[in-house]
């Protein structure tokens, strides 16, 4: 004996509802197991997360969380003309597991360069401080494309996730940005 037409239709009905709100969900990743992971290299009593120990989080303190040293100009005296300075987990511990980092860049004046490179897992925010740089990143599509623009102080750009890019000063004053 099979279900009534009223459990049938009920039944339905459900699936009907279910399928229509099936597209308004959203996607993300999972929550990390814990709101942070501060980088030390004392494997006692650490839990183990992306290749790194993590400090017992009842020890982190504001340090841990803390760099001081991206306002310090640095020679651009090199073949391209541009001097990088990382600012990720080996100076910050804190940035461990938190899917940031951040960097400042140097360039010498008229025609120094930070070559074409990629971020195979990160996106990368570029902010001009001073200056004009012409930067751009090359598409995957098939066909490849170029998109560039000249930026000018106070300007942002996005290069997107894995994609090659470049900055080249353009101008005839050394600046600084931070990406």
């Amino acid at each position: 004996m099979g279900p009534s037409k009223g459990a049938s239709l009920q039944i339905f009905v459900a699936i009907f509802i279910l399928a229509l709100a099936s597209p308004l969900t959203f996607a993300s990743d999972p929550s990390p197991l814990q709101d942070f992971c501060v980088a030390i290299n004392d494997p006692k009593g650490s839990v183990f997360v992306n290749r790194k120990f993590c400090k017992d989080a009842k020890l982190a303190k504001a340090d841990d969380f803390y760099f001081s040293g991206l306002h310090i100009r640095k020679t651009t005296s090199n073949t391209f003309g541009s001097i990088v300075t990382p600012l990720n987990v080996a100076q910050m511990p804190g940035l461990h597991t938190l899917g940031i980092s951040m960097v400042r860049i140097e360039y010498a004046s008229n025609g120094s360069l930070n070559p074409p490179h990629t971020h195979p897992r990160a996106s990368e925010i570029l902010v001009v401080l001073e200056g004009t740089l012409h930067i751009g990143f090359v598409t995957s599509n098939p066909d490849n494309r170029l998109i560039s623009k000249v930026l000018y102080p106070g300007d942002v750009f996005v290069f997107p996730v894995g994609l090659i890019h470049f900055q080249y000063n353009i101008g005839n004053v050394e600046k600084s940005i931070k990406g």
